[in-house]
Order: structure tokens, then sequence, then C-alpha cells
């Protein structure tokens, strides 16, 4: 079964969780108020859909919370989905649209290359 997409919400109080390995709903919810200004039951709500999607465990006590996904592989599942949904899966039609970009600088452009190169 395919992971569920995270929506920005709940990716925003995925990397207060990556930075910080663990922390209780209280704690999430004080970190999401100082950097996100969210409040305690946005906080909540937003952890509960989390534990539900899988990528959040939780435990007691204090509804402790801590990411069942690396950072990596969340950014892995997210690009696929956005692949296979705006590019029926395509990664060469992905890569020709962002490559036709044209705001990528000489450097980033020589970054592509080298990575490109090294597969």
């Amino acid at each position: 079964m395919k992971p569920a997409t995270l929506f920005d919400s709940e990716w925003k109080l995925m990397e207060l969780l990556w930075e910080r390995g663990s922390l209780t709903a209280k704690e999430a919810s004080l970190l999401a108020a100082e950097r996100i200004g969210w409040n305690k039951n946005t906080t909540y709500t937003v952890l509960k859909k989390l534990v539900a999607k899988g990528y959040v465990l939780r435990s007691e006590p204090d509804f402790t919370c801590t990411p069942a996904i690396a950072r990596d592989e969340a950014r892995t599942q997210e690009t696929t989905h956005l692949i296979d949904r705006l590019f029926s899966g395509s990664r060469q039609a992905f890569l020709s649209s962002f490559l036709e970009r044209k705001d990528l600088t000489p450097k980033e452009i020589e970054e592509i290359r080298r990575l490109l190169d090294g597969r």
C-alpha cells in the first residue's frame, strides 16, 4: 500500500520532529506555537493525523511523538508521488520539465550534470 501524502501542515510538524527526534505533544505544541504560530488544538489535530497515517509513533507517557519515517525516505515518497501524479510516473518527463526552467544558475546546471554523470 502506498503511503499517504503529507499535507503542508503535516510536513511542517514533521520537520520539527525530525529536528528534535521526539517530542511530547505538549512540547510539540509549544514549539509549533513559537515557530509556526499554531495553537495547541491545531498541533494536536495534526499530530493525530500523522499518527493515523503512520508517519509518527505515539507512546506514553505524555503522548510522546517520534518520527516513524526518516526525512529522506519521506522526501523520496513525496517526490515519487509528485512524478506519478503530474508526469504519469515518467522520471524523464519530470527531469525534462525541471531542466526547461530558465532560472537555473550555471552552478546549479553543473551540479545536476555532475549528479547525472555519477550515476
